[in-house]
């Protein structure tokens, strides 16, 4: 079979065009389209028409949640990340991260117990994610300090009305539950109280729970003149009996400050894992007894002391102080500082 070949015929140039070509050096013309296409990625880079990691820019105003935070998320089982919510995947950062959450409130003392907490975190090692949950609307100043810190966190604000509430910590805890939970973050949540002391240690033993952790934290009496110790004795890291010395807070099962435990994460969003009874969401109630939110939450996260963990080995170590030093009732002037001087008058007599 014959075959033929066409060639394709080249469009003829002006005369002009190719005199111009022909004493052109060789290189001008590379030079041309490296230059164009340098000035267009120029300016594409200052065109925001995408989103990096389904990222996109939070106005601090809003304090909005709704956004996901970019931290580790759980895992299928092929290996690879599993995000039910459509956007792009995360990978997961190396280590047992620390989800530190805590309410405050707009009090005298709030400045100085913020920024406390937030230079102890700065010295943590990362990953650490700071949830900071404040009561009907976020504060200005609030959100200024933690810009300040240097800690990465998640400004929240729990949307109840005041009226109805009886324990305000209660609902702003079960804000940052919902928020883990929503997100699937992956990591080692822990309630702390601002008004607390805390060494570093404590957050590096966190890191090693499985499921349910919990350590001794020594606090003072009401007289001021004695410590009480609570939380678990051990043996090893076995759980073994509790410390306790108020006769009222005897009858609870577990005897453990709200300060004085951490758990997994995934025991809210994955309860196939932990083999879970039921699928209800692990939430603190605010219609028990004052004093009895820590055992109650507790028995929705274990059965028993066989599945919690005591830290350090022999629970020998004191990591927390809870310390009631703070008066009451300060007056103080509206916001965190004056933002001018204040005009005192002297009547004359």
């Amino acid at each position: 079979m014959a075959k033929a070949v066409f060639s394709q015929r080249q469009p003829a140039l002006p005369q002009a065009a190719r005199r111009w070509s022909q004493h052109q050096p060789p290189w001008k013309r590379p030079l041309m389209r490296f230059s164009l296409c340098f000035v267009l990625g120029f300016l594409l880079g200052f065109s925001p028409f995408f989103h990096l990691d389904g990222i996109r820019p939070v106005d601090p105003s809003s304090f909005d949640s709704g956004a996901p935070f970019p931290f580790r998320r759980n895992t299928d089982s092929s290996g690879g990340d599993a995000d039910h919510q459509g956007s792009r995947r995360i990978p997961s950062i190396p280590g047992k991260s620390a989800h530190r959450s805590h309410p405050t409130y707009n009090r005298a003392f709030q400045a100085l117990y913020l920024t406390r907490l937030g230079q102890t975190l700065r010295l943590v090692r990362p990953p650490l994610l700071w949830i900071v949950v404040e009561m009907e609307k976020g504060s200005a100043e609030t959100a200024e300090l933690l810009r300040t810190t240097g800690v990465m966190y998640r400004h929240l604000v729990a949307a109840n009305n005041l009226s109805d509430i009886k324990d305000r910590g209660v609902h702003q805890r079960n804000t940052a539950l919902e928020h883990i939970e929503r997100h699937h973050l992956d990591g080692i949540v822990y309630f702390a109280d601002d008004d607390n002391i805390y060494t570093i240690e404590l957050f590096e033993h966190i890191r090693e729970i499985r499921r349910f952790g919990t350590w001794p934290v020594a606090m003072l009496s009401q007289s001021k003149n004695k410590v009480i110790l609570e939380g678990p004795v051990c043996n090893g890291s076995q759980v073994i009996g509790w410390h306790t010395n108020e006769k009222s807070k005897r009858l609870r099962r577990f005897h453990v400050d709200m300060s004085g435990f951490a758990f997994n994460s995934t025991i809210l969003w994955d309860s196939k894992r932990w083999h879970r009874p039921t699928a209800e969401r692990i939430r603190q109630l605010d219609t028990v007894k004052e004093g009895f939110q820590e055992t109650t939450f507790i028995e929705q996260l274990v059965e028993d002391e066989s599945q919690m963990e005591g830290i350090p080995r022999g629970c020998s170590l004191i990591m927390n102080w809870h310390l009631h030093l703070e008066a009451k009732d300060l007056f103080y002037p509206r916001g965190w500082r004056p933002l001018k001087n204040l005009e005192v008058v002297v009547p004359i007599t």
